[in-house]
């Protein structure tokens, strides 16, 4: 007897269904092709062992299992179940009439019980855009795949639960999910608050810039002036995540397996790698491709501590995703998409010793500073919007008892300038003043004599790129937002240059 089971395998962050064909007939052996890896020829052992267990039967015949698109290559052990149930239809020990309008997945223990998968929210995604009535699944993936709606989804704990439910003996409950419990509650419960900062005015006036714009920043200074406090505070003055924003977000994470027991990420994520990372751990990349920390960054913050002393090697291969919002990962027989729309934030010293050439303290020669400012290539120096100075604090500054602004109030300020940026661009797929293209600067950025002459004579000062061209005027028009200003004022151009026109020479 031949019966199909509807899978679903994962790719980049998209699912693709995959239809598991079981045919039992004369004879002895068990047979699995259609490209699977070594977990899934492993599963005729856990499917032997769970059915057993729960007291049913792996027939004695011939077992032979297809895999189809059988050119496709399956990975995981998320197959076991929906190879398991194909079995025990095959062997007419399951109602196999409704098996069609289901997608399953799951890993099965020995004892029967199913494990949590990776990927539950694209499958669930793709189930309901190809029309399936529901998904079952692990009750670990329940919350993570009930986010979609229009699709129902069954959530079991053991094989035992999906036979019985095809043979009519109980009956599942649609698992089901309440977002405004938690999606659109207010988040105030950030571990770092901006009114920790004393001082600093200058720098936490260009992190606002930032966040409001979703710009690339470096903080340039020495130790103790306060890079990497300032820098862990950010994530707390950014807005909260659009509903398409959260999918998003939560499909690289779920693919990732790192959603652990959430089942929508609503915060902002923050992602900061130790300097000795990979650029495959980076930029994501493997035998079987998965996202890396920039794309486990997506909407959210990619904070690099100490930028020269990662390998550069790892800083080079950021430079298309910075420029494109995602990675490409090619392989002989496919090639995946990972997204990797993220706001930079980098510190560094300016020398080994870790002081600017007229501070006291400094101890490196002109030649060791160029030696380490070399670490940083200028092509993605040049990708990065705002270069800020950050000097030492005052004594003054650090003995008041006085707090700085809170972050909330901050916050306030760059939704403001968020729902300007969103207003604008809302016929456009832009939605933030980072990603605005040619088009779009021609369209919003009307500049006046005076501007575009000061950009001229810092251009040709400094000898800037068109690109720095660009970012100077996204920066400028950023500041505008924040100002409630209509157009770009030659005072925002100015403010703005002041973030950017921050040269090697200018360190040293």
């Amino acid at each position: 007897m031949l019966v199909k089971i509807f899978a679903s395998a994962i790719f980049g962050v998209s699912a693709q269904t995959i239809i598991v064909e079981v045919n039992i007939d004369q004879g002895v052996g068990y047979h699995l092709v259609g490209l699977p890896d070594s977990a899934i020829k492993e599963s005729n052992f856990r499917i032997n062992a769970a059915l057993k267990n729960s007291d049913l039967k792996l027939p004695g015949k011939k077992i032979t299992i297809n895999m189809a698109p059988a050119d496709l290559q399956k990975e995981g052990s998320a197959y076991d179940l929906p190879i398991a149930i194909g079995i025990l239809a095959a062997s007419e020990q399951v109602n196999s009439e409704q098996l069609n309008k289901y997608i399953m997945m799951g890993e099965l223990s020995l004892d029967g019980s199913l494990r949590p998968i990776k990927g539950a929210l694209p499958i669930a995604i793709q189930a309901k855009e190809e029309g399936f009535e529901g998904i079952i699944l692990p009750k670990q993936n329940a919350d993570e795949a009930a986010v979609v709606e229009g699709i129902v989804v069954f959530s079991v704990d053991n094989i035992r639960e999906v036979v019985d439910y095809f043979n009519g003996d109980i009956i599942l409950q649609p698992h089901q999910v309440n977002l405004d419990d938690y999606f659109f509650s207010e988040i105030n419960n950030y571990p770092f608050d901006f009114a920790d900062v004393k001082g600093q005015e200058n720098v936490k006036r260009a992190m606002e810039i930032a966040a409001a714009g979703g710009h690339n920043i470096i903080l340039i200074g020495p130790p103790g002036s306060g890079k990497t406090m300032l820098a862990k505070r950010i994530a707390s003055i950014l807005p909260k995540m659009t509903i398409q924003e959260a999918l998003e977000t939560t499909k690289i994470h779920s693919v990732a397996g790192k959603l652990s027991n959430k089942s929508l990420i609503v915060s902002r994520p923050y992602s900061s790698p130790h300097h000795s990372i990979s650029d495959v751990a980076l930029v994501g990349g493997g035998s079987y491709p998965q996202p890396g920390e920039i794309s486990l960054a997506h909407n959210g913050v990619l904070f690099l501590d100490e930028l020269p002393e990662f390998k550069r090697t790892v800083l080079e291969v950021m430079r298309q995703p910075l420029e494109d919002r995602e990675v490409t990962i090619s392989r002989a027989k496919f090639t995946v998409n990972y997204p990797a729309s993220f706001m930079l934030v980098a510190s560094m010293n300016p020398s080994p010793s870790g002081y600017f050439m007229d501070d006291p303290n400094n101890t490196s020669s002109l030649a060791e500073m160029q030696r380490y400012m070399n670490k940083i290539s200028g092509p993605l120096l040049d990708r990065i919007d705002l270069h800020i100075e950050v000097n030492p604090v005052p004594f003054d500054d650090l003995s008041q008892e006085r707090r700085g602004e809170k972050s909330a109030v901050i916050r306030e300020r760059v939704i403001n300038a968020r729902n300007i940026q969103t207003k604008r661009f809302e016929n456009t797929k832009v939605h933030y003043n980072s990603q605005m293209g040619p088009k779009e600067l021609d369209t919003f950025c009307d500049l006046d004599d005076h501007s575009k002459n000061l950009i001229k004579v810092v251009m040709e000062k400094l000898n800037l790129s068109a690109r720095a061209y660009d970012r100077i005027i996204r920066v400028g028009r950023t500041i505008a937002d924040l100002d409630n200003s209509e157009t770009i004022l030659s005072k925002h151009i100015s403010e703005a240059i002041q973030y950017r026109s921050l040269d090697r020479n200018q360190w040293m």
